[in-house]
């Protein structure tokens, strides 16, 4: 294998990218910049490199934009269902079963791991939080394992299986043409062990700080407010008052509405009557969500639905971009490794370099068959990858480096796949960084930021530890 100068160029930008991630610093500018020279190494033409840059955001947005649709689409519903109350309805039987610190700590796991499934946790974290995690405190759990429950439920256990949405598991995959069905049930599956592994250590070191129900709890963590929702919560009240049936009837039919396509994907996967990869799956609860957004805004208000339902749909979009535009260029970097995405970046028809997979045979002799090694390595470069603070970021690095490091080293390159995204998202997505939206955890539960990381840290990091060994030895 001949390595050119591009093959050198790439692998610094590979290196550049993981070692700006290091230090906190944004990558979309090393990626941009390293893309630029790249193809301007092995095509030899400034206008062609030029192109090349533009069209490395332009391949990955129309790989990946099924994503973005799917979040403003699911954003577009929550917005919805808020305007007549049933947002907040369809948690508030739960309040019911908290009878105890506890019984609090597993519902609020409960309940935020299945919202996070099916709308991230992003909109899951105000919604528990603002209902929930002072129901919990009243009944004994402390501020911290309020945020400790939510944290670990949402950003780490639901996030990164990403199970039902499978943005995740499609970023991980399509860097190295794998199959989102088969990444995505690894990812579910060492989501759970690290999720149970890390659950219940945390739960065994607090429970000694939960307390007996009292309504002191509560007035003492109220106190610690920042500032002053009573505004907030009383125009939340009167809207669900002035919505009540229109409310109760949504808070009702949306989650039947996901139950009754969640059970419909788990027939099909397991009758083999219909294939549910993550396109398809994703389609089937994008068009159901789109067609309770038009239900509840029609129920809401008739004539200004046509408007409600563009300016969600406007927000949802806003959001998503906001949320994972910054994937793009990134993106668009590492596809240029594979060459079938490679040659629409370098505008090719045929015979496009496929540079990081030929960067690993090169090297494939210093390289120890191991399998153990592969996969404890790719844990360890997906953690470095979620230092960003987004766990998002890094998987197409990840899912880019399992295809030529799993057929080089003997180990099932869509198990190394979610390795990486463990590791990715486990550490950026919202449990040992708190420069990520771990902040939002913090800010519900009224804790420093900083004493989450920490007691999330030993958790996490023996939950992913396990659950690493746990696919080599058994996948």
């Amino acid at each position: 294998m001949v390595l050119t100068l591009a093959h050198w160029l790439y692998l610094f930008g590979t290196v550049l990218i993981i070692v700006t991630m290091l230090f906190r610093k944004n990558v979309v500018v090393p990626a941009i910049g390293v893309t630029f020279f790249v193809a301007l190494s092995y095509t030899g033409s400034l206008g062609v490199a030029l192109q090349s840059t533009f069209r490395a955001s332009l391949v990955a947005a129309s790989s990946l934009f099924d994503i973005f649709l799917i979040i403003a689409v699911m954003t577009a519903l929550l917005r919805s269902l808020k305007d007549i109350g049933a947002d907040q309805k369809m948690i508030v039987p739960f309040q019911k079963v908290m009878v105890n610190g506890h019984v609090s700590y597993f519902v609020l796991i409960i309940i935020t791991y299945v919202i996070s499934l099916f709308f991230w946790p992003t909109p899951a974290v105000p919604l528990v939080g603002a209902i929930l995690i002072p129901v919990a405190i009243r009944a004994g759990l402390p501020p911290l394992g309020a945020g400790i429950a939510i944290s670990l439920a949402g950003q780490g256990m639901a996030l990164s299986s990403d199970y039902i949405i499978q943005i995740a598991p499609t970023l991980s995959a399509s860097a190295s043409n794998l199959s989102v069905s088969v990444v995505a049930d690894r990812a579910l599956v060492l989501s759970i062990i690290t999720g149970v592994i890390a659950i219940g250590l945390a739960y065994l070191f607090l429970r000694k700080k939960i307390q007996s129900p009292s309504e002191n709890h509560l007035k003492v963590w109220e106190e610690t407010g920042m500032k002053n929702e009573s505004d907030e919560e009383e125009t939340s009240k009167s809207n669900q008052i002035f919505n009540k049936k229109k409310g109760n009837f949504f808070a009702f039919l949306v989650p039947i509405a996901f139950l009754f396509i969640v059970g419909y994907m788990v027939y099909s996967k397991v009758s083999g009557t219909a294939e549910m990869e993550g396109g398809e799956g994703a389609a089937l609860i994008g068009g159901a969500a789109l067609l309770l957004l038009l239900a509840s805004a029609l129920t809401n208000n008739m004539k200004e639905s046509l408007e409600q339902v563009s300016k969600h749909i406007i927000g949802g979009l806003i959001f998503a971009f906001k949320a994972m535009g910054i994937v793009l260029p990134i993106a668009g970097f590492f596809f240029l490794g594979n060459d079938e995405t490679a040659a629409p970046i370098l505008g090719m028809a045929e015979g496009a370099p496929a540079f990081l997979f030929e960067l690993i045979l090169a090297g494939e002799h210093l390289i120890p068959s191991n399998g153990f090694l592969a996969a404890f390595g790719m844990l360890f470069i997906g953690m470095i990858t979620g230092l960003d603070g987004s766990g998002f970021s890094g998987l197409p690095l990840t899912g880019a480096l399992a295809g030529p490091l799993g057929s080089t080293m003997g180990i099932d390159p869509a198990t190394l796949a979610a390795i990486g995204q463990m590791g990715a998202i486990w550490v950026g997505g919202g449990t040992l960084i708190a420069w990520s939206s771990l902040v939002a955890v913090a800010g519900f539960a009224r804790v420093p930021v900083m004493d989450l990381v920490r007691k999330c840290f030993l958790p996490v990091v023996i939950g992913l530890v396990l659950s690493t060994l746990f696919a080599v030895l058994f996948f």
